[in-house]
């Protein structure tokens, strides 16, 4: 899936869920902890200072692709900010996630919302349970990167572009593609769409 999606992050955790703290905070906090300026981290992803000033502060919109480069500036995987541990017992550390303990990425802005299934990144792929409200949208522009997906669509509908191609998918539809072929994908309907994603290698 082409998580390029704008997003607008959050300036302070939801009310509901105290623990989570916004990706802006986080951003900031390791890039001081990394002891780069705003200057030196803009320059790294090749965007203005104004824009991850912005970033920080939780007014600007964030997309996937510069996240994915925030975090290798920053000596990090995206996962770092994926919100939870994720961890359970030790019995079941590594092998089963409860749905309460999931690892959730928030796109508040965009409309998505993402749960890490897999408990672990070591695998050869991954699980993510991804949740696009009406209109919401992975980005304007097609996405590609090593490795290769599929998908599952448990509820709702999906436009899903690859290459040239368009495909409107509904509930029970599945796919599979390179991802180096440009993608990206959005809910055309009116109501929630959920999908399963399958990825490998591990992006996050």
């Amino acid at each position: 899936m082409d998580r390029s999606a704008e997003t607008t992050v959050e300036a302070s955790p939801p009310p509901d869920e105290p623990g989570q703290v916004p990706v802006g905070v986080q951003v900031r906090e390791l890039r001081r902890a990394r002891g780069l300026t705003l200057q030196q981290l803009a320059d790294t992803i090749g965007r203005s200072v104004g824009y991850v000033s912005q970033v920080e502060r939780g007014i600007s919109s964030v997309d996937i692709e510069n996240l994915h480069g925030i975090a290798g500036a920053l000596g990090v995987g995206i996962n770092w900010f994926f919100q939870g541990d994720g961890a359970g017992s030790a019995d079941e550390r590594g092998v089963v996630v409860r749905r309460g303990r999931r690892r959730r990425l928030d796109f508040p802005g965009a409309g998505i919302t993402e749960e890490l299934l897999s408990p672990s990144l070591n695998g050869a792929f991954e699980v993510i349970l991804g949740t696009f409200q009406p209109g919401a949208a992975t980005g304007e522009k097609n996405y590609s990167r090593p490795g290769e997906e599929a998908g599952f669509i448990l509820k709702g509908s999906l436009e899903l572009w690859v290459g040239e191609r368009h495909y409107q998918l509904e509930a029970g539809d599945s796919f599979q593609f390179p991802l180096s072929e440009p993608h990206r994908s959005r809910n055309p309907g009116e109501t929630e769409t959920v999908v399963l994603w399958v990825i490998a290698p591990p992006t996050y």
